[in-house]
Order: C-alpha cells, then sequence, then structure tokens
C-alpha cells in the first residue's frame, strides 16, 4: 500500500480512500475532545509546560539569593562592627581589667 492510494486522482477516489476519511474523522474527534494526537504537538506543549516550571524554578532560586546576599551583607557588617567595637573596648584602658568596666550586676 503506498501514501498515494489514500487521495483521490484525476476525480476518481483512491483504492484506500475510506482509511483516510476514517483517520480524517478519527483525528477530528481527538481534537474536539481537546486530546493532541500530533506527537510533535504534545511534544511542543510539554516542552512549554516544562519551561514555565524552569522559569518559575529559576525566579525562586533568583529571590533565594538576593535574600541570602542581603542576609551575608548584614551579617558581614555587624561583624565587622562588633571587631571595631572589641578593639576600641581593648585599646581604650589597657591597664584595667574589663570586668572593671563593666557596671556591677543589680542584686536580685
Amino acid at each position: 500500500m503506498t501514501r498515494t492510494g489514500f487521495y483521490a486522482k484525476g476525480g476518481h477516489p483512491g483504492p484506500y480512500q475510506h482509511l483516510a476519511e476514517e483517520f480524517d474523522r478519527r483525528l477530528k474527534a481527538l481534537q474536539t475532545a481537546g486530546e493532541i494526537p500530533d506527537p510533535r504537538d504534545a511534544h511542543i506543549a510539554r516542552l512549554k509546560s516544562e519551561n514555565t516550571k524552569l522559569k518559575e524554578r529559576i525566579s525562586d532560586r533568583d529571590s533565594a539569593i538576593d535574600e541570602l546576599t542581603s542576609f551575608k551583607t548584614l551579617a558581614i557588617s555587624q561583624l565587622a562592627a562588633q571587631h571595631d567595637e572589641i578593639k576600641r573596648l581593648r585599646s581604650g584602658h589597657p591597664n584595667r581589667a574589663t570586668s572593671a568596666a563593666c557596671p556591677p550586676r543589680p542584686p536580685r
């Protein structure tokens, strides 16, 4: 059976014209039902869906990276400020013990 047997020739139906008509009928029924019978169309739809999911994942990861970068910047800033304060306290009174500079605890 050749493919040309499905098509009309010179106004006469091909010997397998009934199969071509059956195929077209089934294809239209599947399309009406919302199914995608063409594997290329199904593949394109799957890739589009996957692309959308990947874009969402990238967006989520970008947000997480931004949050972590902000946290890191804040943590480094706080550590630098604490280090400067420790250096200042150590250099301010070299002969005194640091515990003497603290006020006494209130009684309980």
